[in-house]
This record gives structure tokens, C-alpha cells and sequence, in this order.
């Protein structure tokens, strides 16, 4: 298990959490009635290749609940577990600006209650547009709270990008970045560092550009197959192979080496159910990888950051 009460060499949520609220605070999942345009013809059909039925949210409540109804469930289950008591409910299934935008206005102000203090929405590079922008900005004028918007990338390569299906090149990915950044919100990316045909050259590519555009979070995952998914298929038909949890340790040791250090990690390794899958994260706790990371940074010296001399010019720099 990992030891929680020594420095991290790396920016963790918990900490970015509590200098900014003052305390701890808690995301809390939300599930909405809604699709994704690359599973409904709009931007692709069946979805990302390792995308299972219910998209993210294996923790979620039901969406045909409201939304207010699974914030006061969660909230009465971490208060007394976690002793939390500020709140940032996550709209996290599928792409969730992908829907008229004033029925996305009342979702989201449904979740401005008491003790809410940001709102997370995840969606697609190339569902936002600047109408749902422009509703968001009027909600944290209103409601004064911070808004973020998670934006799933999971690889730089453009030939990964095709591969997985995910119906969206990297154009997409900077344009919603550099939009969603003038209206003064914060961006997250999430990245998959172990997609079978990136390799550690694209990982640390992937730093770099995150970097360059200046997100303000980062959330990784290993990869994991969801059963009846076309890549649990593909891998069960022996048409890739997938890396150790040792090379995924090393390659988030160089992906933080190269990333901002300003940049918060919302997370290193993911999460998913062993009953809805046929792999994850190596048959192993992810606390077990995490420690691979954490040991690797420690025998070695590294930090987030550590390699972070790319920028503003520094490449080339023969006459200063």
C-alpha cells in the first residue's frame, strides 16, 4: 500500500484541493440520460474501440435518477467516510455537452447546491462548442464557483487516434484547449499511457504538448478491457500484446519528468471492476503500480518537471 503520509514528487489533486478551497475536497460522479456523437453516427458509430456500454463511471449512480437526487446519495456517504465536506460534481459519462444546450444549463445548475464549490464537466475535443461555453461562463458568474472541463485526449499519435476509433485528430484537441482557456476555465486531459501502439516517444511527446498548451490538469490511466468491447476482442484474438506494469511505471516516471510541474495529476493509474473486464492494471491493486511510480522517482531522483527546459525558447539558445 502506498505510504500517504510522504511527499509525492509529483502535484496531487488533494494537495491543489486544499490550497485552494481551504480543506478537503471531493468530486462526486454524475450520470446523465445522454450518448456520444462517435457512437451515433455524428462523428463515428460503435464508439471508441475500448469504450464499454455505460462509457466512464463505474461508480456512478443511475441517470435515470436527477441530479440533485445522486449528489444528496453520494454526499451522505463521503462526508462520513472521506470527512469531506466541499463538493465538485463531475458530469462523467459519455460526452456530456453533447445535448440541447438548455437542457445542459438546467442539468448543471441542478448541481450548484449548497457546499459546491466547481463543477467538472467531461466531453469530447470536438463537442465544444462555444455555446456551452458561453452557458458555463453565466453559471460561475451566478453561482461563483470554478469551472472545469475534462477533455479525453488518451494519445497524442494521430495513427493511435485512428486506431482507437476515437472519430477526432489532435486539431480538435488545441482548438477546444485554446477556447476553453479564454473563457478563464480550467482544462484537464486524460491520457492512456499504454495504448498498444504508442510508444514511449509518444508518451513523452504527450508531455510536452500538454505542457505547450498549458492545461491545468492531468488524469492518466493504464489501460483496461472492458469485456465486449472490440479491443478486448482484438487483444483476446492475440492482435496485440500489452506492456508490463513495469514499463507503465517507467513510462509515467518520463511523462512527469517532461510534464509542467505547475500541472495538477488528478490521477496516475485508473480504476475498473475485475467482473466488467478481461485486464486490469495487471491483476494488481492500483496502489501496487502506483508504488512502482513512486519508487522508480525515488531511486532515481526524478520530479515532475524535472526535464521541463523545452519551452519559451529554451531549446535553442546559442547567443544567450
Amino acid at each position: 500500500m502506498s505510504d500517504t503520509t510522504k511527499p509525492k514528487r509529483y502535484r496531487m489533486i488533494s494537495t491543489f484541493y486544499k490550497e485552494r478551497y481551504g480543506e478537503k475536497a471531493y468530486k462526486i460522479p454524475v450520470a446523465l440520460p445522454l450518448t456520444c456523437p462517435n457512437r451515433d453516427g455524428s462523428a463515428g458509430v460503435g464508439g471508441c474501440t475500448f469504450c464499454g456500454e455505460i462509457g466512464a463511471g463505474y461508480e456512478n449512480r443511475p441517470a435515470s435518477m436527477t441530479v440533485k437526487q445522486q449528489i444528496d446519495e453520494t454526499v451522505v456517504h463521503i462526508a462520513k467516510k472521506y470527512k469531506a465536506y466541499k463538493y465538485i460534481p463531475y458530469f462523467q459519462n459519455f460526452s456530456n455537452t453533447y445535448l440541447p444546450p438548455e437542457k445542459f444549463r438546467q442539468y448543471v445548475e441542478e448541481a450548484c447546491l449548497e457546499h459546491v464549490v466547481g463543477i467538472a464537466i467531461a466531453t469530447r475535443p470536438d463537442c465544444v462548442h462555444d455555446a456551452y461555453l458561453d452557458i458555463l461562463k453565466d453559471i460561475q458568474n451566478k453561482y461563483g464557483i470554478d469551472i472545469y472541463v475534462e477533455l479525453g485526449l488518451q494519445s497524442v499519435n494521430y495513427h493511435t487516434l485512428q486506431k482507437v476509433n476515437r472519430g477526432h485528430t489532435m486539431a480538435e484537441f488545441i482548438d477546444a484547449v485554446l477556447r476553453i482557456k479564454r473563457y478563464g476555465f480550467e482544462v484537464c486531459a486524460h491520457m492512456i499511457l499504454n495504448l498498444p501502439w504508442d510508444t514511449m516517444d509518444d508518451v513523452i511527446e504527450g508531455a510536452k504538448t500538454l505542457s505547450a498548451l498549458q492545461v491545468d490538469q492531468v488524469k492518466l490511466h493504464a489501460l483496461y478491457l472492458v469485456k465486449n468491447t472490440k479491443m478486448a476482442r482484438d487483444y483476446e484474438a492475440g492482435e496485440f500484446t500489452l506492456i508490463s506494469a513495469e514499463e507503465y511505471a517507467r513510462r509515467v516516471v518520463e511523462f512527469l519528468r517532461y510534464l509542467d510541474p505547475k500541472i495538477v495529476l488528478q490521477r496516475l493509474v485508473g480504476r475498473a471492476p475485475e467482473e466488467n473486464t478481461i485486464f486490469t492494471n495487471w491483476s494488481m491493486g492500483w496502489w501496487r503500480v502506483q508504488d512502482l511510480i513512486d519508487q522508480i522517482m525515488e531511486d532515481e531522483d526524478i520530479s515532475q518537471g524535472s526535464g521541463y527546459d523545452y519551452l519559451h525558447g529554451a531549446a535553442v539558445q546559442k547567443f544567450l
